[in-house]
């Protein structure tokens, strides 16, 4: 095995002259077998002649070979096609063998050409495939032992690539086809799924691939819950869009995406909704860096609107939501679409209205909003700013430029809210309400609420999965919280289909399946990158879950109605629901307090205000305040 390594540690140069060598040893041998097998036809009158015969034959042989590029392959990666080369080289070199006996005038019958031509395919062939297969051998000693699940063409086309590389060594396929088990792919067996347990612990498994991408997330779900008390870390190929796009090839292993955990498949969005509002209109998205603005301007830009405005305070997030929408356009060969990225704040009432005038602005997609609970709950005025104000100053801004659609980007936390981002948001959606009754206005106003996105800023999956990568802990802040979970794409979808239904002022709520458990979430992606939780049960566990108590203003469970009353729509998971609203006299009364409260700083009364007004707001925790304004009173 030493012997191999340092030939494997050669120069290409110096490997090829050894190939060169075997080459001519193979072409002797096969000749003088063949005159062995072949009776009366050596002697020594003709010993003279077949001398020049194998000298030429050597040299007409190995110059077959190189014509067919023979030394250009790799034989750690022979394959059908070098198999094909050295089958024309040795019928080659058989025809050469057949001339040269003619040339130099000895005898040598039919058959014993066959023959010649036979053992140097077996040799020249055969020692190809033994380096290789040397190769392999020792090679897989060093890489990790993986299990492939999925046994159609992605597995083996995973297979073939990972055992031409250098870390995984594919050991068995799962399939659930039973006409594929008990075969062998590639020489590797197909298993039953009921024999994956066995297997894991026979084949000293420690990852386990999955190779299906076609397959439903509702399946994609069933086998994970199956693979998960196996603690073997999973992972998984690319899907198919990113594959058939070029954009990721077959052996780019993923981790497993947390949406595949809740297993629920989307629905295909309607083209006629998608493309109502957005197909040669000029778009605006606020909070276009964000992680629902971003995805929002993704989905649109494929829609071909006649101009994109970016609206970002985020200079950086401006700039990479800029380059990638022009590098989605390019890559999918997408019209000349005018991108206008726009530095600035909704808190600027006479900035926004200025660009949706400049930009004849059609369509308007509300989305920046501060969301994050523990910091707008200790920045009071900023959040109430942000949130209600830059709703109303970009709504208003909208009826002034004679915008036809507004749509307001909206949130679980609205609903019988516990903390100052949810009863904000609740009373952008007042405002809104507010401004649609006034006969005045052509733009329409719609709101659409959802809750949490799966890989959003702030997300708790992309907490855990660094939590687990660092060893831990994972910080859970209650056992019982739960929470209402959806990819980025499908509501970004759902928001701009939401849009296009229902009269002005109606607020929208997206179906977001069954409420997940966080501690559930955090025992799944522990136990499918292959560690064991660590608790008293397990104290040889890898990973502990801490509970960390609730942030200022959590609530337990999140809800999606304030009422019971709710309509069906035009899509199946989009409902209107049918909520009380304030007249715009009143709504605009308590809007100037607000202001006047944020204007001086009169943090109590803000408080007041926002626990006066209809939203429900009762908040978790009476002893946050605004930091500024917490540390002005303790210095008074």
């Amino acid at each position: 095995m030493k012997l191999l390594t340092s030939l494997l540690q050669l120069p290409r140069s110096a490997k090829r002259a050894i190939s060169v060598i075997i080459d001519i040893f193979a072409i002797v041998v096969s000749l003088v077998l063949a005159l062995c097998l072949s009776r009366d036809v050596l002697n020594i009158e003709s010993a003279t002649g077949w001398l020049a015969v194998t000298t030429w034959l050597v040299i007409g042989s190995i110059a077959i070979f190189v014509k067919l590029g023979l030394y250009r392959a790799v034989v750690r990666y022979v394959s059908v096609r070098a198999f094909s080369m050295v089958l024309t080289g040795a019928i080659f070199s058989t025809l050469l063998l057949w001339a040269l006996i003619y040339a130099f005038d000895v005898t040598l019958p039919a058959t014993g050409i066959v023959n010649f031509g036979l053992m140097a395919l077996l040799i020249v062939g055969g020692s190809r495939f033994a380096m290789r297969e040397l190769y392999h051998r020792m090679v897989s000693r060093k890489k990790i032992p993986v299990m492939i699940y999925g046994a159609g063409s992605a597995g083996r086309q995973l297979a073939q690539a990972l055992t031409n590389g250098e870390e995984f060594a594919p050991r068995v396929f799962v399939d659930d086809d039973s006409t594929l088990q008990r075969a062998l792919l590639l020489g590797i067996p197909v298993i039953d799924p009921a024999q994956v347990e066995q297997a894991v612990k026979e084949q000293g498994i420690e990852r386990i691939l999955l190779a299906l991408p076609s397959a439903s997330r509702s399946m994609r779900k069933q086998i994970l819950e199956s693979l998960e008390k196996l603690n073997v870390k999973v992972q998984t190929v690319p899907g198919m869009a990113d594959m058939v796009n070029g954009d990721m090839s077959i052996d780019q292993l993923q981790d497993v995406r947390i949406e595949d955990l809740l297993g629920r498949d989307p629905v295909d969005p309607d083209p006629a909704l998608m493309q109502q509002h957005i197909r040669d209109k000029v778009v605006l998205v606020t909070g276009a860096g964000g992680s629902i603005g971003s995805e929002l301007c993704r989905q649109i830009i494929v829609q071909k609107p006649r101009a994109l405005v970016l609206y970002e305070l985020s200079e950086f997030g401006l700039y990479s939501i800029e380059r990638e929408l022009k590098e989605l356009i390019q890559r999918h060969q997408l019209p000349a679409i005018d991108i206008y990225p726009v530095i600035g704040t909704v808190q600027r009432r006479n900035r926004i209205a200025t660009v949706m005038q400049s930009f004849h602005v059609q369509t308007v997609y509300h989305a920046a909003a501060y969301k994050h609970v523990p910091l707008v709950e200790y920045n009071m005025v900023e959040g109430v700013r942000n949130n209600v104000f830059g709703t109303l100053y970009t709504a208003e801004a909208a009826i002034e430029a004679n915008v036809e659609l507004f749509v307001l980007i909206s949130t679980d936390k609205a609903v019988r809210p516990t903390n100052v981002m949810g009863t904000t948001k609740r009373l952008a959606e007042l405002t809104l309400q507010g401004l649609a009754q006034r006969n005045s206005t052509s733009t329409r106003f719609a709101m659409v609420r959802f809750g949490n996105v799966l890989g959003s800023s702030g997300s708790v999956v992309p907490l855990f999965k660094k939590q687990i990568e660092q060893g831990g802990p994972v910080t859970v802040t209650h056992p019982d919280i739960t929470r209402y979970f959806m990819t980025i794409p499908e509501a970004a979808q759902l928001v701009i289909q939401a849009g296009t239904m229902g009269n002005s002022g109606a607020v929208f709520v997206l179906d977001m399946g069954e409420p997940v458990k966080i501690i559930d979430m955090a025992r799944k992606m522990i136990h499918l990158s292959g560690r064991e939780i660590l608790s008293p049960e397990h104290p040889e566990g890898d990973i502990e879950i801490v509970y960390s108590g609730l942030r200022p203003g959590e609530k337990l469970y999140e809800e999606l109605l304030i009422g019971e009353d709710v309509l069906p729509c035009d899509h199946p998971r989009i409902s209107r629901a049918q909520e009380l609203a304030l007249d715009w006299p009143e709504m605009s009364a308590l809007i100037e307090r607000l202001d006047d409260a944020c204007l001086n700083f009169r943090i109590d009364d803000l408080r007041q205000l926002l626990l006066d007004a209809p939203t429900g707001y009762q908040p978790s925790n009476d002893d946050i305040n605004d930091l500024i304004w917490s540390k002005m009173k303790a210095d008074s």
